[in-house]
């Protein structure tokens, strides 16, 4: 799939880093440092503007290593870019250490990862078919 794009930041185009990558990186393009104290939030820009063929989303997602490592995450994972978006990509990153983390321009913050979707059409009805699992919810099917 062919996706256009515009490069403002100073970072070369996100890539994936091997064959079977389902993500790409997002870095952030910084004119300065961002400390993000514990539980803060920022919207931290990519530099980067893309216009997705209908029916596809761009999911950005956490990286394992930044969440893992460092307690900061993406605050409304995944996030949503739908196909009718042309403003700058923007990632809310929240610091859930117990630390400041500081991030510098040129991290990798984030994932990009471009799905297709389809579009639901209700059926209004006044009974669903039948299931095992019926409607057996949270933690219904054990721990």
């Amino acid at each position: 799939m062919k996706i256009n794009i515009i490069n403002k930041s100073k970072h070369f185009l996100p890539h994936y880093e091997t064959l079977a990558s389902a993500g790409m990186d997002l870095r952030a393009n910084l004119d300065e440092v961002i400390i993000l104290k514990p539980m803060q939030r920022a919207i931290v820009k990519t530099g980067l503007f893309i216009a997705l063929p209908v029916g596809t989303e761009a999911q950005v997602r956490p990286r394992s290593g930044l969440a893992a490592k460092n307690g900061v995450t993406v605050l409304n994972s995944p996030g949503t870019i739908d196909a009718d978006y042309r403003g700058e990509i923007g990632v809310i990153l929240i610091n859930l250490s117990l630390k400041n983390f500081t991030i510098n321009d040129g991290e990798r913050i984030a994932q990009l990862v471009i799905a297709k979707h389809e579009r639901a059409e209700w059926r209004e009805v006044t009974e669903l078919d039948n299931t095992e699992r019926g409607a057996g919810g949270f933690g219904s099917t054990g721990v």
